[in-house]
């Protein structure tokens, strides 16, 4: 996706309808700052905030996502594309969450032990997330 592509769409709506960037903020519940910020392609609506302005400027999220107006044959192309990128530019990658996930089970798998004896010494109790941390670490 092209998020400077987008933004300049969201301008042209705006600018279409006759509202100002503080006036589109209003109706959607964020500031002047956060419409510019779109605007410029520096930060991308969220999806709640793509079905609102879907709704006011009476476009479809697939063309704002696309930046443009889409006729029907467009529209499946864009749609596919869209998803893709999407998926592409979710927050965690494949191997990010299961790192996370395996993290998550090991912690519950140990945490409930009230403590771990540092093999070092017998007479020290090591905090078990501690513990897994400095095991874990670079996994």
């Amino acid at each position: 996706m092209d998020q400077v592509k987008i933004g300049n769409f969201i301008a042209e709506l705006r600018r279409r309808d006759g509202l100002t960037q503080e006036a589109l903020g209003e109706k959607i519940g964020v500031t002047n700052k956060t419409v510019s910020r779109w605007e410029n392609g520096n930060y991308m609506p969220d999806i709640e905030m793509l079905q609102m302005l879907g709704d006011i400027f009476h476009v479809s999220i697939n063309e704002l996502l696309a930046g443009c107006y889409l006729n029907d044959e467009e529209f499946k192309a864009e749609a596919d594309k869209n998803i893709v990128n999407i998926i592409k530019d979710s927050a965690f990658s494949y191997k990010e969450k299961f790192t996370f996930w395996k993290r998550k089970w090991l912690i519950s798998q140990i945490y409930p032990y009230s403590f771990i004896v540092d093999a070092g010494s017998l007479h020290r109790a090591v905090e078990p997330l501690s513990f897994l941390i400095s095991c874990h670490q670079g996994y």
